[in-house]
C-alpha cells in the first residue's frame, strides 16, 4: 500500500491561517453586534428599564457568531499535521475565511438592527417581533459560513 507524498513544510502555515482567520474575523464580528447592541441597550433602559432583559437577545445571537469561529478553528487545528497536503492546507484557508468573514458581516449586521431594534421596541413594543425575525435572518449569514467551512473540512483527507 502506497503512502501519500508529504506536502511541503509551509502548509501548515496555510492551515494555521485558517484556524486564525476563523477565530479573529467571527471574534471581531461578535464583538462589534455586542458592542453596537449594547449601546442601544443602555439608551433603551433610561426609557424603558423593564425591558432590559427582553433587549439582550442581539447579543446573545452576537456571541454565537464568535462560537462558530471557534468550532471551525479546533476543527481545523485538529486536522493539521507536520505533513498535509498543500491541497488541504487550501481547504482549511477557505474554510477559515468562510466562517471568519461571514460571521463578520453577520456580527455588522445584527450590531445595527439590535441598536435600532432594542431602541425602536422601547417606544413601540409591536417591532419586537420583526426585530427577532431580521435578526435571525442576519445570524443565517453566518451559519452560511459555518455549513461552508464544514463542508471544506470534511473534503480534505
Amino acid at each position: 500500500m502506497a503512502t501519500a507524498a508529504a506536502g511541503p513544510p509551509y502548509a501548515a502555515f496555510f492551515s494555521s491561517m485558517g484556524a486564525a482567520s476563523a477565530m479573529i474575523f467571527s471574534a471581531l464580528g461578535a464583538a462589534y453586534g455586542t458592542a453596537k447592541s449594547g449601546t442601544g441597550i443602555a439608551a433603551m433602559s433610561v426609557m424603558r428599564p423593564e425591558l432590559i432583559m427582553k433587549s439582550v437577545v442581539p447579543v446573545v445571537m452576537a456571541g454565537i457568531i464568535a462560537i462558530y469561529g471557534v468550532v471551525i478553528a479546533v476543527l481545523i487545528s485538529q486536522k493539521m499535521t507536520a505533513t498535509m497536503s498543500l491541497f488541504t492546507a487550501f481547504l482549511h484557508l477557505g474554510a477559515g475565511l468562510s466562517v471568519g468573514l461571514s460571521g463578520l458581516a453577520a456580527g455588522f449586521a445584527i450590531g445595527i438592527v439590535g441598536d435600532a431594534g432594542v431602541r425602536g421596541t422601547a417606544q413601540q413594543p409591536k417591532l419586537f417581533v420583526g426585530m427577532i425575525l431580521i435578526l435571525i435572518f442576519a445570524e443565517v449569514l453566518g451559519l452560511y459560513g459555518l455549513i461552508t467551512a464544514l463542508v471544506l473540512i470534511v473534503k480534505g483527507p
